[in-house]
């Protein structure tokens, strides 16, 4: 086990920065106590690792084991949002969302420094229910993922491209991923060196090298960004959602549409991300009407 503090000078809220990388309960990659700590496993370049980190105030005590622990530790101020400069950021004119800005001063955009580990995630959300995606995930993971290194039971570090590039048809079946889904999977994992090189690209420039892979459009490209390269204004475009929750709060409207979205968003340009994470605080969601979707497993098919 290695350790590390490091003193932000500002502070640091770990559960708002690093909540949305833990995909739904039973994450076998991430984890997020009530008190605030996070657990992750992943896959660096120098091999698996586990990391955990816990602030006070301004001060973070990061923990790590494995191959990957020193890579982890000294990426824990990136991870946290080191040079995610909220300071232009005016949401002035959105009262309920200064407020949200205020109540979380520790609030960032993460940046995880690993593209493939950021889209595979994604692209088993795309089309599907949340419950779905965290099925398929917790499934892969357990039967392709590493044993994570440390204390912690029942976490797996993500498959390597070279583990998913070998994850055979009927496993995807049993995992309930559709061929779509499947081929953007070795679409990605047969790149994956290059798509690592996103990570010193500028924000727009690593979008658009992401959707260069068939089956990866703007949302998961988006998705992607969000988690791995911290960037500021990705914004997940062809949501479910996202454009009721952000039309509802802005306008009091219960539906809105992607255009609406955009057009709503077009004054903080640069930094609708910081936005949405500042809507998605506050927790308001839009009405819900009709009956409940009702998806398809294809595992039966």
């Amino acid at each position: 086990m290695n350790e590390r503090t490091w003193d932000a000078g500002r502070p640091v809220d770990v559960r708002a920065t690093l909540w949305a990388m833990v995909r739904g309960p039973g994450d076998p990659a991430h984890r997020l106590e009530p008190t605030g700590r996070f657990w992750g496993a992943w896959g660096t370049p120098e091999g698996p690792g586990t990391l955990t980190v816990h602030a006070k105030g301004p001060v973070v005590s990061a923990r790590a084991w494995g191959d990957g622990a020193d890579w982890l530790l000294e990426r824990v101020p990136a991870l946290l949002g080191e040079g995610d400069d909220w300071s232009g950021l005016d949401v002035s004119t959105v009262p309920i969302l200064d407020e949200a800005r205020r109540r979380r001063p520790g609030l960032r955009l993460p940046r995880t420094g690993l593209v493939l580990d950021a889209l595979v995630p994604a692209v088993l959300e795309q089309k599907v229910t949340g419950h779905e995606a965290r099925r398929s995930w917790r499934l892969l993971l357990r039967r392709f993922g590493t044993p994570a290194p440390g204390p912690i039971d029942g976490m797996f570090v993500p498959p390597a491209s070279e583990v998913l590039l070998d994850v055979p048809t009927w496993d995807w079946h049993r995992f309930g991923v559709d061929l779509k889904r499947q081929r953007a999977i070795r679409a990605a994992a047969s790149v994956a060196r290059r798509l690592e090189e996103c990570t010193s690209m500028s924000g727009d420039d690593a979008m658009t090298r992401l959707q260069l892979i068939p089956g990866v459009a703007t949302w998961t490209a988006a998705e992607t960004a969000q988690r791995a390269l911290g960037h500021p204004d990705a914004v997940s475009v062809g949501d479910y959602h996202l454009p009721n929750m952000v039309v509802h709060l802005l306008t009091g409207r219960p539906r809105g549409t992607d255009a609406e979205m955009l057009e709503l968003l077009a004054p903080w340009a640069g930094q609708r991300q910081r936005v949405m994470r500042l809507i998605e605080v506050v927790g308001i969601s839009a009405p819900r009407y009709g009956p409940r979707f009702s998806p398809t497993d294809i595992r039966a098919i």
